[in-house]
């Protein structure tokens, strides 16, 4: 029995020995080999796939946030395209990964895709061809033939010795044996003595999947590292069971992206040929070239060692780059020195080429210098998309945006934004200017042309939008003229001087044109609101009560253009001129002003649009000023009070919420709503910060101090105790400041509050809020309450003028409450007036800014999203009949107007003519200093510009500025022939876009409805807005009707 027994013992173990000895071979062989992972691993990768499907993906986003995944925006896609779909834009496809593939990501793998090594943001035209292209890293081998022997076997030997092992044709790279198994060892010893070095485990597989996918790209336990290992060993058998392409491959993306800290001017720094150029400033082809050759002798032994030695301290730097290239630059030199002589005696390199090189430094590059040539000019539409595409997508930095996996197709019209820079550019030159007809009466004389700063902008209305197809200037600086400047454009503001007279002609005509006759009769209207009177004058006498008709009316109602008397406006009595002197003898109709730019016509225009507003918007102060017998007065101003100090709080609440998070943001904003004075500036100041030192105050005043002559130290500290806490009231302060005491009021408390919501406002706002009114009611000094109050009442007028004018698009915060700003005193951006012309092209219907018409996130990744603008609908702003009443006036500017150079400019091969209009203005703005009797002392230039806002045919519109900053600009006497005149020289360019331009689909639907219809009307035409704009109007009334009935 006991030999039955051992017999059976003995043939187990030998069984077990044997079945170990076979388990140890096939690991062995496995190992040796990796035969059957790359089996099973590639008959996996069969499943691992994914497809582009219509519309957003419905799978869970995946978790992967390591820095490559954040800096190629793949981590952050689902907020991305939330941001975009603020802007109108909506997912039209996205990847959608196999079951396979997304059950490997929930066990924990990173996504298994072959990744990119280099990406960055794409820019393309219109029509596909390339604008503009970031690629990060941007110095990369191509493949594993471009990178030198000597670089990729210095490199296997430091850090993956059996990577391109030939003998092992299905090799998993992930895993060095060899390598891993002395890591544990070193591991295991370091237990019982700290100080002992572990060395690293891992292999150039394991390495990218740690910076690229890791959290902050570092392994912080074994999950970590099993994590890794995995996920290389799945992505290595993608390509076939045979690995030696993909383990080249590996070599090839670790030298273009191991992380190698961030160098200053330069950013982060990924890739050997990036950190060559950023730490070492050595150009990467260069240095590739030498390295590949293969007999260097003397100096060419010298230059090849000194460039091995550097690519060799990057190899070594990267285990520590923020220590070794920044503090630890000595240490990385040893470092590399001890390597040379290891690479040397192991036979890498030869020892020549180490002598050579332990003789010479590492040379660090001292400081990046600016980028060479720029050429900010021909850059500005690109560089217009990316701020705006920045914008769109929440992204608060450049840096960020150029750095992401994302392609996008603008607008723009590539060969005619370069035709439209480089002409603009060549006006600089005497001769240029001179073959463009630029000098002349009103033009150029003897002045320098290379100083103006030409800008030109051109939209197209389309089913899509008002799409940008050239943004072009001259100016070799950043900064966006459309934009980025704050410019008196002149008359330019007359267009939407006569747009808001329209609308209330509009309004008027809604409220009144129903009413019968005797109802029209009893109407209360207050003999100071002239256009209401006129309104129910008009409706009373005509027979035809149209609203198209009474535009018209309006257009031909007359003003005196006398420039002899005094307006009392802004807070003072003025006086204003014309451009012609010829002017101001006449009365001449609004449509004629118009054509002939006549300011004093629509300064008496704008005074009757303020008191209109004095006397229309319910709980006016003006209308309470007439009550002042009521016995119940008091209660009827509390009431009256309160209710327009709530409305005011309100606007102003609304203008200065989000202001509080940054540091000043709304001190600042309150500061550019006025123009400084040192009297205006202190008393704001003193308001605002009652608690201020004197120290204080001056800091505050030294920025404005060199503007204003004669104002000593002396005088400041008069001022700072001239304005003190509780020397004026809150209503004086306002007078003082020249702003509304409630905004002035509300600023101080957000400064101290600047937590506090809408509600709280309104509740330490009461007593605020009747006493600001209380004081117009009082009869003493009644000459100089008049005074007061009408500045008060201008005021309000103006800021519902702004409300307007901001509906419309206009860019800044606040009017001046002036009837200067009728023609031009409160500034206005060209990109601005743009935006209101397209509206008036478009029948009174704004469509959204386009630049950008689709996105591309991640292209031929599990991650791919296409974007592309949703279906839009346009905003109605104003009737179709006002817009064709403006585009009929701004026609006549061009055909006999000042901007008559024009007339007929684009006249196509049958002699029909391509109508044009715009909108002159010319910008002398000048910093004028008077004395205390209203005499001036000082008239200082600031800058000088000449603007033309036009339309062209149906579908396109712009803007074109001539421009001459600082001091210069008073040596310049050009008006806005100047624009006119280029806009001439630039349409033979535009004449091509023009001429490809489709109709519209509603342009369409009403032509073909119309044929043979309505002849009578297609030939009467309007009397001054011409045949075109009539049939304009007929059809964009008609087409609405026909959509409507379908």
């Amino acid at each position: 029995m006991r030999r039955i027994l051992r017999f059976f013992a003995f043939a187990v173990l030998t069984l077990l020995f044997a079945a170990l000895a076979i388990a140890a071979f096939l690991l062995y062989r496995e190992v040796t080999t990796s035969s059957y992972q790359a089996r099973q691993l590639w008959n996996l990768a069969d499943d691992l796939r994914w497809e582009m499907k219509s519309g957003p993906s419905d799978q869970s986003h995946f978790p992967q946030a390591g820095p490559y995944d954040i800096r190629l925006g793949y981590s952050r896609l689902p907020e991305l395209v939330q941001h975009l779909a603020k802007h109108g834009f909506e997912v039209h496809a996205q990847a959608r990964v196999s079951a396979r593939m997304e059950e490997l990501v929930a066990q924990g793998l990173f996504i298994p895709y072959r990744e990119k090594s280099q990406a960055g943001l794409e820019i393309t035209a219109d029509d596909g061809a390339p604008l503009y292209r970031a690629a990060f890293p941007a110095r990369v081998y191509a493949d594993f033939q471009s990178v030198p022997p000597v670089v990729a076997n210095s490199l296997t030997f430091i850090e993956n010795r059996e990577l391109l092992d030939l003998t092992q044709p299905k090799k998993n790279p992930a895993v060095d044996w060899n390598r891993l198994g002395r890591a544990v060892l070193d591991k295991a010893i370091q237990l019982f003595r700290p100080e002992h070095d572990v060395s690293g485990g891992s292999t150039l597989a394991t390495q990218i999947e740690k910076y690229r996918h890791s959290p902050n790209g570092m392994t912080l336990n074994a999950t970590d590292k099993l994590q890794q290992i995995a996920s290389a060993s799945v992505r290595t058998y993608l390509q076939g069971e045979y690995t030696l392409p993909t383990r080249k491959q590996i070599l090839v993306d670790y030298l273009n992206t191991v992380p190698l800290s961030a160098a200053a001017g330069f950013g982060e720094t990924n890739g050997i040929g990036d950190g060559l150029w950023a730490w070492y400033g050595l150009d990467f082809d260069e240095t590739n070239h030498i390295l590949n050759s293969r007999f260097a002798q003397g100096d060419a032994l010298t230059e090849k060692a000194r460039l091995y030695k550097h690519v060799l301290s990057l190899m070594i730097a990267q285990r520590r780059p923020s220590y070794y290239l920044i503090a630890g630059r000595k240490e990385l030199g040893e470092l590399t020195d001890s390597y040379l002589r290891v690479l040397a005696q192991a036979g890498v390199i030869p020892a020549r080429l180490r002598d050579a090189a332990l003789e010479l430094p590492l040379n660090f590059r001292v400081a990046h210098s600016p980028e060479e040539g720029r050429n900010f000019a021909s850059k500005k539409a690109v560089n217009a998309v990316r701020v705006r595409l920045a914008s769109q997508l929440g992204l608060q930095r450049m840096y960020d945006l150029d750095r992401l996996d994302l392609s996008v197709q603008s607008t723009l019209d590539l060969e005619l934004q370069k035709k439209t820079t480089d002409m603009l550019r060549e006006l600089k030159d005497v001769e240029h200017a001179q073959a463009a007809g630029l000098y002349g009466q009103r033009l150029l004389g003897t002045e320098d042309p290379g100083k103006i700063i030409y800008s030109f902008t051109l939209s197209e209305l389309t089913p899509q939008g008002a799409k940008f197809r050239i943004l072009a200037d001259n100016f070799e600086q950043p900064l966006d003229i459309n934009k980025g400047t704050k410019l008196d454009l002149g008359s330019t503001a007359k267009l939407r001087t006569l747009v808001t007279y329209l609308e209330i002609v509009e309004a008027l005509h809604n409220k009144y044109a129903t009413l019968a006759p005797k109802v029209l009769n009893g109407q209360e209207v207050d003999p100071g609101d002239i256009l209401s009177r006129w309104a129910i004058g008009y409706l009373l006498q005509s027979g035809d009560k149209s609203l198209a008709s009474m535009l018209d009316a309006a257009l031909e109602r007359k003003y005196s253009a006398n420039s002899e008397e005094r307006f009392f406006t802004g807070g003072g009595s003025h006086v204003f001129h014309n451009f012609k002197h010829e002017d101001d003898r006449k009365i001449m109709s609004v449509r004629e002003a118009t054509k002939n730019s006549v300011n004093l016509v629509y300064i008496r225009l704008m005074r009757d649009i303020v008191r209109y507003h004095m006397f229309q918007v319910g709980g006016s102060s003006a209308r309470i000023l007439k009550d002042v017998g009521n016995s119940g007065r008091v209660e009827y101003l509390r009431r009256f009070a309160d209710k327009e100090g709530t409305e005011f709080i309100n606007r102003f609440y609304l203008k200065y919420k989000g202001k509080t998070t940054e540091p000043g943001g709304i001190s600042k904003l309150l500061f550019s709503s006025f123009r400084h004075t040192p009297r205006r500036l202190a008393a704001a100041h003193r308001y605002i910060y009652p608690e201020s030192t004197f120290a204080e105050f001056e800091k505050f005043m030294a920025p404005y101090l060199p503007g204003f002559k004669r104002v000593t130290p002396t005088m400041v500290q008069d001022l700072y105790e001239a304005y003190a806490p509780g020397k004026y009231s809150l209503a004086d302060q306002g007078y003082i400041v020249t702003v509304h005491p409630l905004e002035l009021w509300l600023v101080r408390y957000l400064n101290s509050h600047p937590l506090a919501q809408y509600k709280d406002v309104i509740a330490a706002s009461t007593d605020e809020r009747i006493a600001v009114y209380q004081w117009l009611f009082k009869t003493i000094h009644k000459n100089s309450q008049d005074v007061r109050i009408r500045g008060l009442l201008e005021l309000e007028a103006f800021l519902e003028i702004h409300r307007s004018w901001k509906r419309l698009g206009y860019p800044f915060d606040s009017l001046v409450p002036s009837l200067a700003t009728a023609i031009g005193s409160s500034a206005d951006h060209p990109a601005a007036l743009a935006e209101l012309m397209g509206i008036v092209l478009n029948d009174g219907v704004r469509m959204p800014a386009v630049l950008i018409e689709r996105l591309r996130f991640g292209a031929d990744t599990p991650f791919e999203t296409m974007v592309e603008r949703a279906p839009i609908q346009g905003e109605k702003m104003f009737s179709p009949e006002l817009a064709a009443a403006v585009r009929g006036v701004l026609t006549d500017v061009v055909e006999r107007g000042t901007a008559s150079r024009l007339a007929r400019a684009i006249v196509e091969e049958d002699g029909a003519e391509i109508s044009i209009g715009g909108k002159t203005g010319t910008g002398d703005h000048r910093h004028i200093t008077f004395s205390s009797p209203g005499v001036v002392k000082e008239s200082r230039v600031v800058n000088r510009s000449a603007t033309f806002v036009f339309f062209i045919g149906d579908r396109f519109f712009g803007t074109m500025t001539a421009f001459v900053p600082g001091a210069d600009a008073a040596n310049y006497t050009f008006t806005s022939a100047l624009s006119t005149q280029v806009m001439k020289h630039l349409l033979p360019i535009l004449k091509p876009l023009i001429d490809r331009a489709q109709p519209l689909p509603e342009q369409i639907l009403a032509r073909n409805a119309t044929k043979g219809e309505l002849p009578e009307e297609r030939k009467k035409g309007s009397r001054k807005g011409g045949k075109k704009e009539n049939e304009k109007l007929e059809m964009s009334q008609l087409a609405r009707h026909l959509i409507e009935l379908h």
